[in-house]
């Protein structure tokens, strides 16, 4: 058994390889702090990281514009890629749960949990989807039921801003089938194959907790060699960007919070003090590491966003909304075919503005949420990891779109002066879409502060759970690798989001993500066939 994996219960098929975890390492020998580092990935990551925020930062109006125009292009030419390519995801763990593989255990036939029910799904509910839900659980539904107009739905508003009350129901049920099907089976599908991969290749076969391990019974001993550094470079890339832009829109929505509630100015200045002063937070929780601190802020998130949950379903039209949970199930579950076909549609705005970013955002975010998933899921079988990861988080997005989105579209349809209206549908203002919904509703102040509380907070575990992650890839697969290096990525990944918000804000992290998303998707589907290669071998 390699060091630094954990040992097998039980019968496990372990790989024979001689290997050893950190054997490429440089260790001690980087700098007074001691790093344990894999050499390449580590200087290649590092080193390409440093030259981006530097090329940003110099050369400003130049990064602007090249930002502007890559994010178009990307999904214009490659939305069809990103819908089939999530399509085979779903599709591949739906197979997982009902085949026989399904009983295979994760740690081996004795293996245990180590967490709780209730600690693995704080833990994947904050790391997969944390700030997302509180920036477009508003936001999105409200959109797509007025503007983007999913499979063609009109609009129940004429341009002048006048209702249209025979297109309500219509656009109510495609506001929230279009927003639930970005949230619902696609991402987490996406996140399965990823953590499963790893928790497989880690906990059954003995070997490093690095992307690469994932594709040994592909490529064999090469994937010690360039062909894994590639791909774990890739990772790191990949998961960089895909937290910048979540970083991104956290910062803009918590500023945007607090000048909304305390008059806070609402500029790139105070983003990028924002972003500094959480990432000085996440630095405290990284060093306390994953029980102490990721762990601990994960349960605490859950249940202030419960609460919060709670509140507005109480506040706001309750029987409508439990009345939307259903029915955004319903249109979600008819419109989920038609919305996954990438052929003969003609709502590009929605098809190639949202749902080829979100599967690029949700394909970049997959190293980081799937080996944090892995981390934390050993002692579960095939079939209830892959049920519960898909399945229970899709549900909570769906009961938080109902509630968040069903009560902001209730408002805009019977307040024509609401303020969700206009911030989403006649200025739109995004960041704004879910202060506006409260502002609406009882203890708006306080609601706002809890909102924005929120936000900081998700913000502080994505970027704590990201910086192990990142530090775990770059160390060679070690979990244990020298404190340092965790600030060191933490570090730059604050700096990475400040840089892209400065160079051309959102349309700037958007379009890194799609092109780190898309070389990965590739990545994606050749790890299917290596799980399936994995699964064969083990005892069930």
């Amino acid at each position: 058994m390699p060091e630094g994996v954990p040992t097998p219960d039980g019968d496990v098929n372990l790989i024979d390889t001689d290997y050893d975890i950190g054997q490429d390492n440089i260790d001690g020998q980087v700098g007074p702090f001691g790093f344990d580092i894999h050499n390449p990935v580590f200087l290649i990551s590092g080193l390409s990281v440093v030259a981006f925020v530097a090329y940003a930062l110099l050369f400003q109006e130049q990064a602007t514009n090249m930002f502007g125009a890559l994010r178009p292009w990307l999904t214009s030419t490659f939305d069809w890629f990103f819908l089939i390519s999530a399509n085979i995801f779903v599709i591949f763990c739906l197979f997982l749960i009902v085949s026989p593989w399904g009983s295979v255990r994760l740690g081996g036939t004795e293996a245990t949990p180590d967490y709780t029910y209730t600690g693995w799904f704080a833990m994947l509910f904050a790391a997969g989807m944390g700030i997302g839900l509180m920036f477009f659980g508003v936001l999105e539904p409200v959109y797509h039921m007025a503007i983007s107009s999913p499979l063609g739905v009109p609009s129940p508003f004429t341009e002048d801003g006048t209702l249209i009350p025979e297109n309500v129901d219509a656009s109510r049920s495609i506001g929230l089938a279009g927003t639930i099907f970005h949230w619902g089976l696609h991402p987490w599908a996406i996140y399965a194959v990823v953590a499963l991969a790893l928790a497989l290749f880690t906990y059954n076969k003995g070997l490093p907790l690095t992307i690469r391990s994932a594709f040994y019974p592909i490529f064999g001993d090469r994937v010690w060699g360039w062909t894994g550094h590639i791909i774990d470079t890739l990772a790191v890339f990949a998961t960089l960007f895909g937290l910048a832009t979540s970083l991104g829109f956290g910062a803009q929505q918590a500023v945007a919070g607090l000048e909304f509630v305390y008059g806070v100015p609402n500029t790139v200045t105070s983003q990028v003090v924002l972003i500094c002063a959480i990432t000085a937070v996440a630095l405290v929780s990284v060093l306390r590491g994953l029980d102490g601190g990721v762990k601990v802020l994960s349960e605490v998130n859950m249940v202030v966003a419960a609460l919060l949950l709670l509140f507005v379903l109480l506040a706001g039209p309750t029987l409508l909304i439990l009345t939307g949970f259903g029915e955004g199930l319903v249109a979600y579950a008819k419109d989920l075919i038609p919305l996954s076909n990438p052929f003969g549609r003609e709502d590009d705005s929605y098809r190639q503005g949202w749902t080829a970013f979100y599967w690029a955002w949700w394909i970049s975010w997959s190293p980081f949420v799937g080996m944090f998933i892995a981390r934390v899921s050993r002692g579960r079988t095939v079939r209830e990891f892959v049920t519960c990861v898909i399945l229970i988080p899709s549900l909570v997005c769906v009961l938080w779109m109902a509630v968040f989105g069903g009560t902001a579209i209730e408002q805009v349809l019977t307040n024509s002066a609401s303020q969700v209206k206009a911030y989403v549908i006649d200025s739109y203002s995004p960041e704004l879409s879910l202060f506006g919904m409260l502002a609406d509703l009882p203890l708006a102040s306080i609601t706002s502060t809890i909102a924005i509380v929120l936000v900081i907070v998700f913000f502080v575990t994505s970027s704590d759970s990201g910086s192990l992650v990142i530090d775990t890839i770059t160390a060679g697969g070690k979990i244990d690798a020298p404190a340092p290096q965790r600030v060191f990525w933490c570090v730059f990944e604050g700096l990475v989001a400040i840089v892209l918000l400065i160079g051309g804000g959102l349309s700037s992290l958007q379009a890194m993500v799609i092109s780190t998303g898309l070389p990965f998707t590739l990545v994606l589907l050749l790890m299917c066939w290596a799980i399936l290669k994995g699964l064969m071998s083990e005892k069930r």
